[in-house]
């Protein structure tokens, strides 16, 4: 056996173990969680911040994490179909032992494009905020959605480890991006290097619970009116 043959076996039997916890709570509350829409409210926030620590620079900033977006999403449909690696809801030896819920997605998933958006968005404002307090809540909240995908059986471990490698490289590229940008417009005042208070990172940290918990309530009581039903 080969060394990718090696790293795939060891790839699917990891995703078959970590995939094999399931339960009908957690089927629906990680279906909400890996939809962009659910965490609106999130970004918004995260958004906010921008406005008010730069000012007219954000829309700088907005413009580059557009620019960030599009090179992680099209960044990974282009691996995926150059590499042409099935997801597990469509192996045929794979899929018959996965617990596939909500959706197959597309036929190939290697990279996650939910690891690359989410990590490069992360790994952009982590390198902005330069605050540690933020940096250890966006890891936790970029791992969370990244194991939604190998839970809902979409993805293998290193179809999300490679995302999160695009991702980190893309979100790191943008920001010397934006970088660059400023000491190109203003080479004496490098206003992206000022870390963001810990009292502003409160408000994203309680906008992030918020759709948790918002998320676990309507899960719960969609489920117990389902059972009396």
């Amino acid at each position: 056996m080969g060394i990718i043959e090696t790293l795939n076996h060891w790839d699917t039997e990891l995703f078959l173990y970590l995939n094999s916890f399931h339960n009908s709570f957690w089927d629906y509350t990680m279906t909400l969680f890996t939809r962009t829409e659910m965490w609106l409210l999130f970004y918004l926030v995260i958004f906010i911040t921008i406005i008010r620590k730069y000012n007219r620079k954000s829309i700088l900033i907005f413009l580059v994490i557009a620019l960030l977006i599009v090179f992680a999403d099209q960044g990974s449909g282009i691996l995926k179909h150059s590499i042409q690696r099935l997801r597990p809801s469509h192996d045929p030896y794979v899929a018959p032992l996965a617990h596939n819920f909500f959706k197959k997605g597309g036929w190939y998933g290697f990279v996650s494009a939910h690891a690359a958006n989410s990590f490069g968005f992360t790994m952009f404002s982590i390198l902005l905020f330069r605050n540690r307090l933020y940096t250890f809540f966006m890891l936790i909240w970029t791992m969370l959605i990244a194991s939604t995908r190998i839970y809902l059986g979409v993805h293998y471990p290193g179809d999300i480890l490679g995302g999160l490698i695009l991702g980190g490289l893309i979100g790191w590229g943008m920001y010397r991006l934006l970088l660059y940008l400023e000491m190109f417009m203003r080479p004496h005042k490098p206003e992206f290097i000022i870390p963001l208070q810990n009292k502003q990172v409160y408000n994203i940290i309680l906008a992030a619970l918020v759709v948790v918990g918002f998320s676990m309530l309507v899960v719960n009581f969609f489920l117990k009116h389902q059972m009396f039903a």
